[in-house]
């Protein structure tokens, strides 16, 4: 029943996280931080491993299954680094983070059916293996698991967690039934990206300080950080997929314009078409592959050569730069927060986001 699948655990430490040179993150204090969100990480790896258990055989395994495939911890990184502002990784910041790990691990259960994605992390998707059914009930459980640890932690971690949950459905929800006649389709694109991804990555920096007992003023700061965040990494994602360099991102290039997934450039190429032939040229040869009246008889070849052509796109480089500008705003969100290690490390992380190649 249970496939093989590397037990792999990426991104441990937040200099690697962050490609923090020696140059740019050497004090004491640097250090010091760095340490403790560290030791903060190997106690929230530890919880998953605890807390990911079921005690019927089946669920045991399909639950663990994303965990075990790897993942670099994004959002605990950020609990812990935010909750540096605070009294640090105590044991409620790490309870915190886990119960985020594990609902963000359920979710991408139910967004690989959504997608009907073939892999995931490396391996193949929860649904290949054992079917949309059990994939969507193992994200459940994950959800309820993640809810069962919040709750623990009192009423306020209760109302952020289904807070959080309500804006990751209804961000699913609103980008499977499309923009509504009248609305702005990339406004309503970025609307879904700041509910299906800000929100999550927002809760992380939101729920370091508060369990951490940071000043609250410092709260509003790192949840607009957070939100912003998201969106740039979505945006990221988006030009990442046109890549050619399918061996860095691990994708060929095109999956989700070849899935029919709605992506900026898409969007853009699709605004551009109204005015100027040639993008209208490029989207009909797009759309002709992947629209439901698609044409069968279509040439797989010219596909491809479509993609390579929006991925030289003047719409490309724009989304790119969107990306940027939603990382330099989120940046600019942190101005409450003190000069020192963690701002340091937040507007780093920012950066980061936006260079990754894969």
């Amino acid at each position: 029943m249970k496939p093989s699948v590397p037990v792999v655990r990426r991104g441990s430490s937040l200099t690697s996280q962050l490609g923090l040179s020696e140059r740019v993150f050497s004090s004491a204090e640097d250090r010091g931080m760095a340490r403790a969100v560290d030791d903060g990480l190997a106690r929230v790896e530890s919880t998953l491993l605890q807390e990911v258990r079921f005690a019927d055989s089946i669920a045991d395994v399909t639950g663990r299954y994303l965990l075990d495939a790897g993942g670099k911890r994004v959002r605990p990184m950020l609990t812990l680094l935010t909750a540096q502002l605070g009294e640090g990784g105590l044991p409620e910041v790490v309870q915190a983070a886990a119960a985020i790990e594990i609902t963000h691990l359920g979710s991408l259960y139910h967004d690989d059916v959504m997608d009907e994605a073939e892999r995931r992390r490396g391996v193949p998707s929860a649904q290949t293996v054992w079917g949309n059914s059990v994939a969507i009930l193992t994200g459940d459980l994950l959800f309820a698991r993640a809810s069962q640890i919040m709750a623990a932690l009192g009423e306020r971690a209760i109302r952020l967690q289904a807070n959080t949950f309500e804006r990751l459905v209804l961000g699913q929800l609103h980008e499977t039934v499309g923009p509504q006649p009248g609305d702005d389709a990339i406004a309503h694109y970025l609307a879904v990206l700041a509910d299906k991804t800000g929100s999550l990555i927002a809760t992380a920096g939101q729920a370091g300080i508060v369990f951490s007992h940071a000043p609250a003023e410092f709260e509003q700061a790192v949840v607009d950080f957070g939100e912003r965040v998201g969106i740039a990494f979505q945006l990221i994602d988006d030009v990442l997929d046109l890549s050619a360099r399918t061996e860095e991102t691990g994708k060929t290039s095109g999956t989700d314009i070849r899935a029919g997934v709605v992506t900026l450039p898409l969007l853009k190429l699709r605004q551009r078409a109204l005015t100027d032939a040639s993008s209208a040229a490029l989207l009909a040869r797009i759309e002709s592959h992947v629209s439901v009246d698609r044409d069968d008889d279509a040439d797989p070849l010219d596909l491809d050569e479509a993609i390579a052509e929006l991925r030289d796109h003047e719409v490309t480089r724009e989304t790119f730069d969107e990306a940027h500008r939603w990382a330099r705003d989120a940046v600019a969100a942190l101005e409450p927060i003190p000069d020192g290690s963690v701002k340091k490390a937040l507007s780093r992380f920012a950066d980061t986001i936006v260079e990754r190649s894969s």
